[in-house]
């Protein structure tokens, strides 16, 4: 991983700034407070963002509201932009981020971002939510952080580079080890549990495979039985259908005797419908003879024709009778006129004289003479014609009279010819009542026979009622037989059932043993001797690791520091400085000493962790923040050798020291005036 550029906008001291990186070695320079590690606090929020516990507004410029990191980098021949931004709202907070590889730009969550740069830097999935703990260790460690780690509690900086180094995984090995030894042992107390009444369910196994034997031994001598009852209940069916053919011919008789009855009833009916028939005839025809005369019926017609013809007479008469009474009528009608006329007339209509009352009273005396006379005419006219019409209404009804008469006796006489016919059929009828009464003897005679036959098969009836009651019993016998067989073949069922559910409770007991002894043997296996190889190798690798690092350590002071001192590191990591056998307290070297050890410890560190986790794409970018604080003139002369010693692709020194200027290939030189850094 190579950087190239940095751009910063209202993050600490920057207001608006952009440098670029070269490789080999850099210097920051500038003033104490002039922003040179505000450079270093944005590289590390650009590739990881705000760590837990890391506060936005401390990185925030103060009274702005936004500002923002932008970072290329080199790594595997892709060029890397990420940018990061900070936005103040009642907390300062990741706004967004986005990161382009090869010009391909994309937005993404902060998160999702930094596995991206894990992913790059090609950093170990378990360091993914470590805060930086690697990057810090081989990139960029504060000088000062180095410092609290020397003088950190021993089990506490143990376990602090356990994690760094991935040792801390042989830990959580034998931690998930103890917990899995745990498990396994309360699986093995609850299989224990299980597999207790083994021995149980084998013995109620044996128990129910000798009762199975036993019910099964039974069912033969049954179903011999069975075989018995079966033979005897065929040859009774077979005689009860022997019978049952003999009680269908005694039916079929009686049918035939029903057959027979049935037609003895309808001859019967027959012969009195005859006998009826013949008597009725007669019967009628006598009363019709008694009835019906012929000269009777001619005077009938004789008188029916003279009323009529008597009738047609006074009908004429009525009719001649009503045209005079019309005319007299109209007569009447006209005389009364004329009296009206003549009574109110007082001059003559013809001569125009006056008409005297004497000469008027003679013309109304005889217009009132032809008045009367025509009164009595019309009164005369009148009474003739109600006579007429009496009469004419009583010849009338004489002639409805002849004209039923007529009729009746007509047709008295239409039925005797017809009963003259049916006479004639009276002796055939005669022969037809012989036959049937011939027929009902002869049908009486074969009922006796049919009878006669019935009873001969009536026996039957009572012999198969017997046969079928022993049939019932064979029946009810095998039906016993047939239960029982059925309870015992359902008890062998159930028992094999029983026995199955045994068998497989068992074939499960007697695995869950198999499972038991073998999750015993690893329990064991892992309580005794997993537990030992992964302390044994925990403990040489950390020993491997003491011994690397402290000759690293020992290497990088001896350059810093005169050969008076020697160091190394104790099993915590701790340094151990001593001077002529005897033993420093850190606390009482000088400040250039502390730093030197520092410096020592921090370079030593960051070889080792690079040759373990050979992979990392961060092992030629070295980053030093002040490694040169209290160091004596003597001292600053050999951090020449250093960085000559280092031999990284990249490194960025933080110092305010000006002999440090002449030890670097490029220089950035800051000035912070009225609170803003800037490129000096």
């Amino acid at each position: 991983m190579i950087l190239k550029k940095i751009k910063m906008q209202n993050i600490r001291s920057y207001e608006s700034f952009e440098t670029l990186f070269h490789k080999g070695s850099t210097l920051l320079a500038g003033d104490i407070g002039s922003g040179k590690t505000s450079i270093l606090l944005a590289i590390e929020f650009a590739l990881f963002g705000l760590q837990p516990g890391q506060k936005g507004a401390s990185l925030l410029r103060n009274g702005k509201d936004e500002g923002y990191v932008e970072l290329e980098f080199e790594v595997d021949d892709k060029n890397v932009i990420i940018n990061r931004a900070l936005k103040r709202k009642k907390t300062v907070s990741q706004d967004s981020a986005n990161i382009s590889i090869n010009g391909k730009n994309e937005e993404k969550a902060v998160t999702e971002i930094k596995n991206i740069v894990l992913n790059l830097l090609n950093y170990p999935l378990e360091f993914s939510k470590k805060t930086n703990i690697l990057y810090k260790f081989t990139v960029y460690t504060p000088q000062e952080q180095m410092k609290e780690i020397i003088l950190e509690d021993p089990e506490i900086r143990l376990n602090t580079l356990r994690h760094v180094f991935g040792v801390d995984k042989y830990k959580r090995i034998k931690e998930n080890s103890s917990i899995l030894s745990f498990k396994l042992r309360e699986s093995m107390r609850l299989k224990q549990g299980q597999i207790s009444d083994l021995d149980t369910f084998k013995a109620k196994l044996n128990e129910k495979i000798n009762s199975l034997r036993e019910v099964e031994d039974k069912i033969p001598a049954i179903e011999n039985e069975i075989n018995k009852i079966k033979i005897a209940r065929g040859k009774k069916e077979n005689e009860i259908n022997e019978l049952g053919v003999k009680i269908e011919e005694k039916k079929k008789f009686e049918n035939e005797v029903d057959k027979i009855n049935l037609m003895l009833i309808a001859k019967r009916e027959q012969a009195v419908k005859l006998e009826q028939e013949i008597a009725a005839i007669k019967n009628r025809f006598e009363q019709a003879s008694k009835d019906f005369n012929e000269k009777e019926l001619e005077n009938n017609i004789n008188l029916l024709k003279e009323r009529k013809e008597f009738l047609e007479i006074i009908r004429k008469d009525l009719t001649d009778s009503q045209i005079r009474l019309s005319s007299f009528v109209s007569k009447k009608s006209e005389l009364s006129g004329l009296k009206s006329k003549i009574e109110s007339l007082t001059q003559c209509p013809t001569c125009l004289q006056d008409v005297g009352a004497e000469h008027k009273n003679s013309i109304l005396s005889q217009a009132n003479s032809e008045l009367e006379n025509i009164r009595e005419q019309i009164n005369l006219l009148e009474e003739n014609k109600n006579k007429k019409q009496e009469e004419l209404k009583k010849i009338n009804e004489e002639v409805v009279n002849y004209e039923q008469n007529s009729r009746r006796l007509e047709a008295l006489k239409i039925r005797i010819k017809t009963l003259e016919e049916d006479h004639k059929k009276l002796d055939n009828w005669e022969k037809q009542k012989i036959s049937c009464e011939s027929d009902i003897i002869l049908l009486n005679e074969q009922i006796t026979r049919m009878k006669e036959n019935i009873l001969n098969y009536k026996k039957y009836d009572n012999i198969k009622v017997i046969k079928e009651k022993e049939l019932d019993e064979i029946r009810a016998n095998e039906r016993e037989f047939e239960i029982k067989k059925a309870e015992l073949t359902k008890e062998v069922e159930f028992e094999k059932k029983s026995i199955n559910d045994l068998a497989s409770n068992i074939s499960e007991k007697e695995k869950l043993k198999e499972e038991l002894i073998y999750i015993s043997e690893v329990e064991n296996w892992i309580s005794k001797d997993f537990l030992d190889v992964i302390g044994y190798i925990e403990k040489n690798v950390l020993i491997k690791l003491k011994d690397e690092f402290s000759k690293l350590f020992n290497e990088w002071f001896s350059i810093l520091v005169q050969d008076v001192f020697t160091v190394r590191l104790d099993d915590s990591f701790t340094p151990i400085i001593e001077q002529q056998d005897y033993e420093l307290d850190y606390n009482f070297l000088s400040g250039g000493e502390r730093t030197a050890i520092a410096l020592a410890y921090r370079l030593a560190l960051n070889q080792t962790i690079n040759s373990i986790i050979s992979e990392i794409k961060t092992k030629g970018l070295v980053i030093l923040d002040e490694p040169t604080d209290g160091f004596s003139q003597q001292q600053l002369d050999k951090m020449r050798d250093i960085l000559t010693q280092l031999n990284v692709e990249q490194l960025i020194i933080v110092s305010h020291d000006q002999k440090i200027e002449g030890f670097v290939e490029n220089i950035i030189h800051l000035k912070k005036d009225h609170g803003v850094t800037k490129l000096n």
